[in-house]
């Protein structure tokens, strides 16, 4: 199973590292995490910032074009990349990273 993090990011230079920092690097049975960034438009260093934590996959939206764009285009993305789960989360740390692993597991144990 390949799991890719979505996280959308709209000037997120100074809250990324802390929400990268907290994103599980092993899920039991999944053989591979990896981690997409897509910049709504940011003014900052969100995009080096991204690019210095060893992101994945990172998409720059050519300007802001809203957090529901920014899911599709991203969601588009991991398909292309043979995801075969997508979790998003949020570059300001809304949502706690520990809680990844939960929502993943129906999805392992065929519940979800």
């Amino acid at each position: 199973m390949k799991l890719i993090i979505q996280i959308p990011c709209y000037n997120e230079e100074a809250t990324l590292p802390l929400v990268l920092s907290e994103i599980p690097k092993q899920i039991k049975g999944v053989e591979k995490i990896e981690l997409q960034i897509i910049d709504d438009g940011s003014s900052d260093k969100t995009v080096e910032v991204a690019q210095t934590l060893g992101v994945h996959h990172i998409i720059k939206n050519p300007r802001n074009l809203g957090l529901g764009n920014s899911f599709r285009i991203g969601l588009e993305n991991a398909l292309r990349l043979d995801a075969d789960i997508l979790i998003n989360t949020d570059g300001d740390n809304q949502y706690p990273s520990r809680y990844i692993p939960d929502l993943v597991n129906p999805i392992l144990e065929g519940r979800a």
